[in-house]
C-alpha cells in the first residue's frame, strides 16, 4: 500500500507532509526525512482509524510528483483483509461458518489494534478469493 505523500516547506525551515487520497494523514518534520517518517506513522493511524470507524478505504492513485509512502506489513495486512471483507457482503457470523472460526475471532482480526496473526488473515482472505503476495525490496 504506496500512498503519494507531498511535501511543502513549513516556512519555518521544515516541511509539511499532506496525502491527497488521505487528507486526515497531515504532518510535519524538521527535514524531509524527518517528514517522511512522520508521514508513514500518519498514513497508517489515519487507515486504521478508517478501518476501526467502518469507513471505506481510499485506493493509493499513482501521481507525478510526491514521494510514495508505505504503511507497515502488518498494516497492510490488516488493511487488505478489511477491504477484501467489506466489499465481500458477507457479515462476520458468515465469515467466521466459511473459515470454521468463531465470530469472535473474524471480530478481532477486522480490529485494527489486534494483533492477527498472518497465517489467520490469509485464511480468510483465501475464503474472500483473495490470496496475500509477499515481496521485499531494499530499503
Amino acid at each position: 500500500m504506496n500512498f503519494v505523500c507531498r511535501l511543502q516547506p513549513n516556512g519555518e525551515g521544515g516541511f509539511i507532509a499532506t496525502f491527497p487520497d488521505v487528507p486526515e494523514a497531515l504532518t510535519e518534520g524538521a527535514t524531509r526525512e524527518e517528514a517522511l517518517e512522520n508521514a508513514a506513522d500518519a498514513l497508517e493511524v489515519a487507515l486504521l482509524g478508517r478501518m476501526k470507524d467502518g469507513d471505506d478505504l481510499p485506493l493509493p492513485r499513482k501521481a507525478r510528483t510526491g514521494a510514495a509512502v508505505r504503511v507497515s506489513a502488518q498494516a497492510s495486512a490488516k488493511l487488505a483483509f478489511y477491504s477484501a471483507f467489506q466489499q465481500s457482503g458477507l457479515s462476520r457470523s458468515a465469515l467466521a461458518r466459511k473459515i470454521g472460526k468463531d465470530e469472535a475471532e473474524v471480530r478481532r482480526m477486522l480490529d485494527p489494534y489486534h494483533a492477527s496473526k498472518l497465517s489467520a488473515l490469509d485464511e480468510a482472505l483465501r475464503a474472500l478469493g483473495q490470496r496475500f503476495v509477499v515481496a521485499v525490496e531494499p530499503a
